[in-house]
């Protein structure tokens, strides 16, 4: 099918535009780290319980330690540090900065592409990207109140800090994204991206788990069943980003050029644009209209080039 790459990796922008708006709130709600460690878990079940539906086993029969080497990486650094970081930066900056800085991430994923893949960008797809990137950035940088965080909440930190974690964050999807590419196409057996998908979500999930027992966490996270409020949110959460923007993303990236999948992974600001209209009754400014404007204008050079 034309341009199928190109169209999941929008869906997955759309999937993440969802995802965020739940984990904005849980994490508003019981914290960061919490919101990581159960949301991996829902994903975890919900791949689990897909395919053994689908296909009558957990994973592949071509299955090598190296897949899971290498998507257990991934996974850790995308979904353990990358997001990690980034529900923290949700509160600290706000989902708007945090986005304006996450802009970067599909820059870093096409040099990380370049020296660890051997991917090269032709012009054209430089200069949509430029294009998409520069139009994601002039919408998420309006200035908008200040987001004021209680003082006692688990994730408060200075601006400072939010910064530090928002460039952790969009270093982790890079790197993330390129480590399972590697995985599924480069080694000796290749591997479908929802198998992938549940390796990666299920290593990370075991790293994280772990970590909380070794902190005497396990308890208190597990006591967040009595927030139905951010319970639900998390499974919502859950079933958009870590199960289908994850699949969606890896099929994209397997298709075509990371830079370019990074890129329209990235339409998530443009997505959430009429989200916010129609349940917060924002008001959408020129500023925001024009940047949706260049942003599409760069999304159609890289899909009609």
């Amino acid at each position: 099918m034309e341009f199928f790459g190109e169209i999941t990796a929008l869906t997955t922008g759309l999937c993440w535009a969802f995802t965020s708006l739940f984990f904005a709130e849980a994490a508003r709600l019981v914290g960061a780290f919490k919101v990581n460690k159960i949301r991996l878990l829902f994903a975890a079940v919900i791949y689990a319980v897909i395919l053994f539906i689908t296909t009558g086993h957990l994973f592949p029969d071509n299955l090598i330690w190296q897949h899971v080497f290498w998507l257990g990486l991934s996974g850790f650094i995308g979904f353990v540090i990358g997001d990690g970081s980034g529900f923290k930066a949700f509160v600290m900056l706000g989902p708007r900065m945090t986005m304006l800085i996450y802009a970067s991430a599909p820059v870093m994923a096409a040099l990380i592409a370049w020296g660890f893949l051997g991917e090269r960008l032709n012009m054209l797809d430089i200069i949509g990207m430029a294009i998409t990137i520069g139009g994601i950035t002039w919408v998420v940088s309006e200035r908008q109140a200040k987001n004021n965080i209680a003082v006692d909440h688990p994730d408060a930190g200075s601006m400072a800090k939010g910064i530090m974690y928002s460039i952790i964050f969009a270093f982790g999807q890079a790197a993330g994204l390129i480590l399972s590419k590697h995985a599924m196409i480069n080694l000796d057996q290749p591997i479908d991206p929802m198998e992938a998908s549940f390796i990666r979500i299920l290593v990370a999930m075991i790293i994280i788990w772990t970590i909380s027992l070794f902190r005497g966490k396990v308890k208190e996270t597990i006591l967040i069943y009595k927030n139905r409020k951010a319970l639900g949110c998390m499974f919502g959460g859950a079933v958009f980003g870590p199960f289908m923007g994850v699949w969606m993303s890896l099929i994209a990236v397997r298709i075509i050029a990371a830079g370019v999948a990074a890129t329209l992974n990235s339409t998530t600001p443009i997505w959430i644009l009429p989200m916010v209209r129609i349940y917060y009754k924002e008001k959408l400014s020129w500023r925001v209209i024009l940047g949706t404007i260049i942003t599409v204008g760069g999304i159609a050079l890289l899909m009609l080039q």
